[in-house]
C-alpha cells in the first residue's frame, strides 16, 4: 500500500524531484539518469516516484512545460514578432535564442541532444508534447510559413529555414574552434546578419 503523505510532504517531494531532475537531466541527460538518483535527495523509495510522475520522461516534459511560456515570450513575442521587418525579426530571434541557450541549461541540452525530446515523445502521448501551449518551435514554424507565403522569407519549406537557424545556434557550442575568443561576438554578429539577409529577399 503506498505511503500516505501530508500536503506539505507532497509539496516537498515534488519540489525535490523537479530540482534533482533539472540538475541531472542538464548535466548527464535523460538516458543516463536513474530513478535511484532522482529519488535519493527526497529520501523516498523508487515506487514513490510513480505517485508523482509516470516516468522519467514525464518529469522531463514537466520541466520543459514550466519553462515554455517564458522562453516563447522571450524569443518569439519579444524578439521574432517585435518588428514588422522579417529580416530584423530573424536577427532578434537568433540573438534572443543565443542568450537563452547561454543561461538556460535545460534548453541548451535540448539543442545539443534533440534525441532526448524524441525519446520523451515516444514514451508519452505525442499530442501532449507537440501540442503544448505556447511552444516556441511551433510558433517559429508557423511564422516562417506565413512569411514564406507572402514572399518575405525565401523558400517554401519552413523546416529548411529552421535548420539554417539551428545551425547558427550551434556555433557557440563549438566556440573553441573559432580561433580568437575576443572575436567571437563579432563573428556571431556577422554570421547572424549574413543568415538573416540571405533568408529574406531584398525589398523592391
Amino acid at each position: 500500500m503506498p505511503p500516505a503523505f501530508s500536503t506539505a510532504e507532497k509539496a516537498r517531494i515534488s519540489r525535490l524531484l523537479l530540482e534533482t531532475g533539472h540538475q541531472l537531466f542538464t548535466t548527464q541527460g535523460l538516458r543516463k539518469t536513474s530513478l535511484e538518483e532522482l529519488v535519493a535527495p527526497a529520501g523516498v523509495a523508487k515506487s514513490t516516484f510513480y505517485l508523482f510522475f509516470d516516468s522519467k520522461e514525464s518529469l522531463y516534459l514537466e520541466l520543459m512545460l514550466r519553462q515554455t511560456a517564458r522562453v516563447t515570450r522571450k524569443v518569439i513575442d519579444e524578439a521574432l514578432l517585435s518588428t514588422p521587418d522579417p529580416r530584423e525579426g530573424l536577427r532578434r530571434f537568433l540573438r534572443a535564442t543565443l542568450d537563452e541557450l547561454s543561461t538556460n541549461p535545460l534548453w541548451r541540452r535540448l539543442m545539443t541532444h534533440p534525441e532526448e525530446m524524441q525519446a520523451v515523445a515516444r514514451k508519452l502521448d505525442p499530442a501532449r508534447v507537440t501540442g503544448m501551449a505556447e511552444n516556441p518551435v511551433t510558433a517559429l514554424h508557423d511564422h516562417i510559413a506565413a512569411r514564406q507565403a507572402k514572399g518575405e522569407i525565401v523558400g517554401d519549406d519552413p523546416a529548411v529555414v529552421i535548420g539554417v537557424l539551428q545551425t547558427v545556434l550551434l556555433v557557440p557550442m563549438n566556440a573553441e574552434r573559432l580561433g580568437d575568443p575576443d572575436r567571437h561576438p563579432q563573428i556571431l554578429d556577422l554570421l547572424i546578419d549574413i543568415v538573416a539577409t540571405g533568408l529574406t529577399p531584398e525589398k523592391s
